[in-house]
């Protein structure tokens, strides 16, 4: 009888600590930093200064190869010749189009790919469009790991906003009626978010800032995600981002706006009683949120 309670007791207390493993070992995946960068464009034309850098992020040789994912765009094929022109005076790289929009997302061998690419580029176009088709599929997957192996993944204009979980949209919710890309109101409630990549967790990424005046637009973010940080990408600019630190990279400027939950009137109005907001520039470095 004895041998049986000390037998029980032997199998809780491994039950216990098997238990504790699988909690510590999540939560320590959970807080692990990814080996990788993430190269966010603002917009705008890509200068080739800013390519160079991409590609001395990306640490790419001639050995390696980069994946374009075009699925954002109207017009795949186009967008890559374009990126192709540019890049091959600059590497010797081979690049692969991989247009999930004409292709089967759970191809395992294209996955693959995905997966091992030293770099991976997401072209502008329709955040909507690019997540409709990768949401939830092995190809989301696939970035992630890459990004967790030590690839950079870029993104330009629309390839920007889905780095961050909670994607902007475009889409005004209390006038949607019409499309108003600078939004013309400052009312709670107003920003329509989207399940992004979230390769950023608690920083929403809005582009063209500066180009196209979309204050409006990110303070209605910071609005509705208190405790975010909301950073506005100018064109011809970027951020490059490892762990919770981000350098800027370009021609222009990036604001980082941040602040405590916002009041609200009884018409949806809404107020702060401070925002801090940051300018930076090529060379500056800022701090994200874990």
């Amino acid at each position: 009888m004895l041998s049986i309670l000390k037998t029980n007791q032997m199998r809780t207390i491994l039950v216990i600590l098997c238990f504790l493993h699988c909690i510590l070992t999540a939560e320590a995946q959970k807080n692990a930093v990814p080996a990788g960068n993430l190269f966010i464009i603002g917009g705008g034309n890509r200068s080739e200064a800013l390519l160079q850098q991409m590609l001395a992020t990306a640490k790419i040789t001639n050995t390696d190869y980069i994946i374009v994912l075009p699925m954002a765009s109207e017009q795949p094929d186009s967008g890559f010749l374009y990126l192709h022109k540019q890049l091959q005076p600059l590497t010797h790289a081979s690049m692969r189009l991989f247009d999930f929009n004409k292709h089967d997302v759970n191809d395992a061998m294209w996955n693959d790919s995905v997966k091992n690419a030293k770099l991976i580029y997401i072209l502008g176009g329709d955040q909507n469009r690019f997540m409709k088709v990768v949401l939830n599929t092995p190809v989301y997957a696939a970035i992630h790991q890459a990004y967790v192996n030590g690839a950079t993944i870029a993104g330009t204009s629309a390839g920007a906003a889905v780095m961050s979980k909670y994607m902007i949209t475009g889409r005004q919710l209390r006038d949607s009626a019409r499309y108003n890309e600078t939004f013309n109101k400052l009312v709670s409630q107003n920003v329509e978010f989207a399940e992004g990549m979230g390769l950023l967790q608690k920083t929403i990424i809005d582009q063209h800032f500066l180009k196209r005046s979309r204050y409006s637009r990110l303070i209605s973010a910071l609005a509705d995600k208190p405790g975010y940080d909301c950073i506005g990408i100018d064109e011809i600019t970027a951020i490059i981002v490892h762990g919770n630190t981000a350098l800027v990279a370009g021609d222009g400027q990036v604001l980082q706006f941040s602040s405590d939950k916002p009041g609200v009137t009884d018409k949806g109005l809404l107020k702060f009683k401070a925002i801090k907001i940051a300018v930076f520039t090529a060379g500056d470095k800022l701090r994200l949120q874990p």
